[in-house]
This record gives C-alpha cells, structure tokens and sequence, in this order.
C-alpha cells in the first residue's frame, strides 16, 4: 500500500485542533454511556485490542481506500439507504483509532513522529467523508445540536408507506422494536452499531419523524453470522415513527434522546421498509411477522454459539465488529477485497496483557482526553 504521507495542507497545528476538538466530543459521550461490562463477552478486552489494531494499521488501509475513491464521494453515499456509511461508522472511524492511540500513548509505545502522519491520514479522511456525509452543514450530529438527517431526501417516500397506529397495532411495534435491537446488539457482540436512528425530520404539522435504519441482520463479513442467520428474510431494514409532541434529538452514537423518554405512546403512524436494495420496499403486517419469527430463532442461535466460545475467540469477534468499522468505506469504494482484515493482527505483542482485562478503565482527564502531539 506504499509509504505514509501526511496529506497536503495538514501539519502537527491542524492535527492537534481535531485531536481537542474529537476529545471533547468523545469524553463527552463516553462519560454518558452505560457500563460495558458483560456476563457473557469481554467488551474491554475486545475494544482495547481492536482500538490497538486500528491505530497500527488502518492508516495504511484508509490510504488505500481514499486512492480508490475520494472520501467526500464515499461520504456522500452515506445520504442514500441501505447502507452503513452513518454517524456511528464515522465516529468510529476517528474514535477507535484514537482509544488506540490512548492506550499506546499511556505505556509509552508511541513515535511522535510517525503519530503526527498516522493521525493526519485518519482525520483527514473522516474530516472530508464527515463534510460531505452531513452535506456540509457540520461534521458531527454534535455540531448541530443532536440533529443528523442524512435520509431527507426519502421523507415524503417514507411517509405515504406509514400506518396509523392503534393500541393493538403499538404492542406489536413495541416488541418487534425490542426484538430487532436486542438480536443485533448480540450480534454485533454487545455494541449498538447495527442500528442507527436519524433525525429529526420536522413535519410541516409540527410532528417529528424518526428514522430507524436496522443493518446486516442476516449472513455477512461477520464469520459467526452464516451460523445464526442465514433464514433472516431481510438484511437491512429502515423503521419509520411519525410522533407528535415529542422532542427528539440523536447522537454521533445513532441512539435517540427523546423527551418524554418513552416516546413509544407518541407514535401515531410507523413504517417498515426492506432497504437492502438501495430502494424503500415496504413491508407488510405479514412480512414484519415472518422477520420477527426469524429473528427470535436467529437469537437463540447466535446466544448459544456465542455462549460456547473460549475467551479468545470472543475477544476476536468482538475486535472485528470494531475493526471493521471502516469496512462500509472500503466497500463503497471497491476495495475491501484488496485488504486484510484478520483479527488479531498487530496487537499480539499486548495481546496477553489486554486479554485479561474485566472492567472499563475509569474514565480521568488530566489535560486533553486525546494526548497532543509535542
């Protein structure tokens, strides 16, 4: 993939502004989020190894990406359905990196040097996907106070495939809500990142809608997948909510802020698409059935392969999904064939010693959240 090289115009100043103005952010969210302890997988161990092997080789692998397709052009893909170039893949993107970087920089493994041109390659590239993915109008939902609507364009789409809800109709919206989030952050090894919500979209009557894009439900890059889901009708999946007198904001992290916080009782008419085909194909009463009975069984399965894995190959599994992250870009621009994307890589010098790790590190500052280049 060739040598690395600082992108034109960018020098240790301009990396040091996004490394503060991305840690702010960051220690922002993280001091939020809830605890990532698990009974049954070892999150800390599984980000920490993953965050290592994204700063020892995604700069190399982003500089591939970007030779193959400009990453405004990749961000922008991100405004069309049915794919997974959002607000959580490009937070990542930045952001893993950087918790990389963090626990390198604190055992002093870090050569300031080369650290200067693999963080311009990073942020560079998010920086210019960034732009374009929010069409110029911020980087982060963060810059624009909880507001990210890539989908715009598809609203009145969405809207004529909307129901009104009854009672009957919300018990059901409840659960196959409950059913899709829960299986996907299983599957996606306890981390959110298969779904992602958008918004707010501003009705002219002053309503709001909710747009709730579900992701890679069936057999896909992850290897446990084929196992577990290769019956799921659907692969990815956009739920529509229409709600009135609800405030809605979203995060970088694709989860909703809502006030009240059970917005559930606001809905007044839902939608259920099939996206995997670039295009909103509704889905009926029948067809939301069939993926929920689907779907139940695929849990049941993924619970109790992921149950029977050593610690190892959980840690493993978990470092992909997180690896991976930047695999929609790599995609998009046609290349993700041509990179090596085993887990675990780069980290087997620190390996033994993450592994063993069972709680997330308390989170102190003492100066910037992502250290500064000297």
């Amino acid at each position: 993939m060739g040598d690395l090289e600082l992108p034109a115009g960018w020098d240790k100043e301009t990396v040091n502004r996004w490394l503060e103005y991305h840690g702010e952010i960051s220690y922002a969210l993280t001091v939020q989020r809830t605890a990532l302890e698990s009974a049954l997988i070892p999150v800390t161990a599984y980000i920490l190894i993953s965050g290592v092997e994204c700063y020892r080789r995604q700069p190399e692998m982003l500089q591939a990406v970007a030779a193959a397709k400009a990453p405004e052009q990749i961000g922008a893909v991100g405004r069309t359905i049915g794919n997974q170039i959002d607000a959580v893949h490009l937070w990542s993107l930045a952001n893993i990196f950087l918790t990389g970087r963090n626990v390198l920089s604190a055992i002093g493994m870090i050569d300031w040097d080369d650290d200067l041109v693999r963080c311009g390659i990073m942020l560079e590239f998010w920086e210019r996907a960034a732009r374009a993915y929010h069409a110029g109008a911020a980087w982060q939902a963060w810059d624009a106070g909880g507001v990210n609507r890539p989908y715009s364009a598809y609203v009145d789409e969405v809207l004529a495939g909307c129901e009104p809800v009854t009672d009957e109709r919300r018990t059901k919206i409840q659960r196959l809500n409950a059913l899709l989030t829960s299986y996907l952050f299983l599957l996606y090894f306890d981390t959110r990142a298969g779904y992602q919500d958008t918004g707010p979209y501003v009705l002219p009557d002053g309503r709001v809608l909710l747009m709730r894009a579900f992701n890679k439900f069936g057999a896909s890059d992850f290897a446990w997948s084929a196992d577990v889901a290769s019956d799921i009708p659907h692969s990815d999946v956009l739920a529509a909510f229409v709600l009135d007198g609800t405030r809605l904001r979203v995060t970088d992290w694709g989860t909703s802020l809502t006030e009240p916080e059970d917005y559930l009782p606001h809905v007044q008419s839902f939608g259920l698409f099939d996206t995997s085909g670039g295009a909103l194909t509704p889905i009926g009463a029948g067809g939301a059935d069939d993926l929920a009975a689907a779907v139940k069984d695929a849990q049941k399965r993924c619970y109790r392969l992921i149950a029977g894995m050593e610690r190892r190959e959980k840690i493993d599994a978990g470092a992909y999904v997180y690896f991976s992250f930047i695999r929609p870009f790599a995609e998009d621009a046609g290349c993700a064939g041509d990179l090596d994307w085993a887990i675990p890589g780069a980290s087997l010098d620190l390996y033994p010693l993450i592994e063993v790790m069972e709680t997330t590190p308390e989170i102190t500052r003492d100066g910037p959240y992502y250290p500064l280049i000297p």
